[in-house]
This record gives structure tokens, C-alpha cells and sequence, in this order.
């Protein structure tokens, strides 16, 4: 019994030393793309920002609306933070939550995860599972994801003069590389 006791209290003591092991990103990058019938829209920024705590498989990551480029006209660009994102009072997306799996991280290598957390967009908050293949190497972690994001689950209006230029299913795509903090 004594010997049990004396593990119990090795192992508190050891958790209790454990430095979260975080990797953080300043410049992922986000695109999106709506393929309307009559329009097509591509966006991107360069400007994703966000951490992985391995040691409780927790992730952040956010983007500031304002920073998409690539718009097909200015006024396009003006439309999409003024009129449908409403980038002033809704100025980020956010996504957080834990990732599902369980993967040594210390080990190099290509893994497929499950993110589930709560996507914000427009002030719209949706629990989501969003797969994601990651790449583990000794510089740091390769993210890369791929998914759709409906207008409708955000409450993002789509006035009908522009129904056939923009369509209600976004599809986006990330990359980021993180790297120890």
C-alpha cells in the first residue's frame, strides 16, 4: 500500500511540472472562394493567427475580416466588408476548440486530424468538426484544411439582385505553419 501511496504522489507531483508545449502562427494563410453561377470570387490573407497547447490538444486561431486581397474589383471588396460581413461590427472569425485525435506530436510525420470547436463568423457561433492533415517535421507543424462554410449558418444575407453572383456555400482552404513558442 505504501508503494502505491508514494506513485500517487510522483505522479501529481511530476503533472504538476508540466510546461504546456505551444506552437504558435502569425501569417497562416486563409482563401476563400464562392463559385456563384454567374460570378466567380477568390480572396485570400495572409494573415491567420493562432496556437496549438499539446499538452492539452487545445487550438485558436483567428483572422481579421479586413485583410482579404484579391477580390475582383474594389468595389466588390468594399461590398463584402461593408454589406455582407459588416467588417466594423464583426471584425474576426474565429475558430477553437481540441483536436480528437491523439497524436504523438513529438514523432515526425503526416496525420489526419478532427478540430471540433466553435467556428464565429459574423458573430455566429457553430460547433464544427473540421479535418485537417497536418505535417509534424523538427522545424514545426504544417496545417493544411479544406471546407465549406454556408452563408445561411452565419446569418449572412445574400440580397436577391446578387443571388446568382454569390453563393451561399464559401469554400475555404488554410495553410499554416506553426512553430514552437
Amino acid at each position: 500500500m505504501r508503494f502505491v501511496q508514494i506513485i500517487v504522489i510522483l505522479w501529481i507531483c511530476c503533472s504538476a511540472f508540466v510546461q504546456p508545449i505551444i506552437y504558435t502562427t502569425n501569417n497562416g494563410i486563409v482563401r476563400f472562394r464562392s463559385e456563384a453561377p454567374f460570378e466567380l470570387i477568390n480572396a485570400t490573407s495572409k494573415e491567420l493567427k493562432g496556437a496549438i497547447d499539446l499538452s492539452k490538444n487545445n487550438f485558436a486561431f483567428r483572422i481579421r475580416i479586413r485583410s482579404f486581397e484579391g477580390f475582383n474589383s474594389p468595389l466588390q471588396k468594399e461590398h463584402f466588408n461593408e454589406n455582407y460581413m459588416e467588417s466594423e461590427k464583426f471584425a474576426e472569425a474565429v475558430f477553437n476548440g481540441k483536436i480528437i485525435e491523439t497524436i504523438d506530436f513529438s514523432k515526425n510525420g503526416k496525420y489526419t486530424i478532427r478540430a471540433k470547436g466553435k467556428l464565429i463568423i459574423h458573430g455566429v457561433e457553430q460547433e464544427r468538426i473540421i479535418k485537417s492533415d497536418v505535417e509534424v517535421t523538427e522545424k514545426g507543424i504544417r496545417i493544411h484544411s479544406i471546407f465549406s462554410v454556408l452563408l445561411s449558418d452565419h446569418n449572412i444575407p445574400i440580397p436577391r439582385i446578387v443571388k446568382e453572383k454569390l453563393a451561399n456555400e464559401i469554400k475555404v482552404s488554410i495553410n499554416a505553419e506553426l512553430f514552437a513558442k
